[in-house]
């Protein structure tokens, strides 16, 4: 069932499953207040739906940030999604090599900071990410 859709984000739940996912949206300077606004409002529909895992759909998503305010907004993203009783994200990594690895670099960050209350793993197909978090 789809909670939210507008022009930044698309939450769509199973509850028989327990996975919300979501398509991790474009960076785009001019939308950053948008962005953040929905980003909030993704993690008070987790807290609100109780969802334990969480699927983020990076493939497509366009960074068009600078890299500090990048990982400012992860770290933030973080922090709220450890206040929810999630308990495992799965990321589906960029098409693009170079982005993925400043993810990746974003993430051990996190985990360095002792932010991350929740396994994440990331795959390469949305097939493999779903097995992960329904085992």
């Amino acid at each position: 069932m789809i909670l939210l859709q507008n022009s930044i984000l698309r939450l769509e739940y199973n509850p028989a499953t327990d996975i919300l996912q979501v398509r991790y949206p474009d960076l785009q300077r001019f939308h950053m207040s948008e962005i953040r606004h929905s980003l909030h409002v993704m993690v008070e529909t987790i807290r609100n739906y109780d969802v334990r895992k969480l699927l983020l759909d990076a493939r497509t998503t366009a960074v068009e940030i600078e890299e500090d305010e990048n990982r400012q907004l992860t770290m933030e993203l973080v922090a709220m999604l450890a206040k929810t009783r999630l308990v495992k994200i799965a990321r589906i990594q960029p098409y693009d090599p170079e982005r993925e690895a400043r993810a990746q670099h974003n993430i051990e960050e996190a985990r360095k900071a002792g932010l991350l209350s929740y396994e994440v793993a990331t795959f390469s197909t949305p097939d493999d990410a779903l097995a992960w978090l329904k085992a």
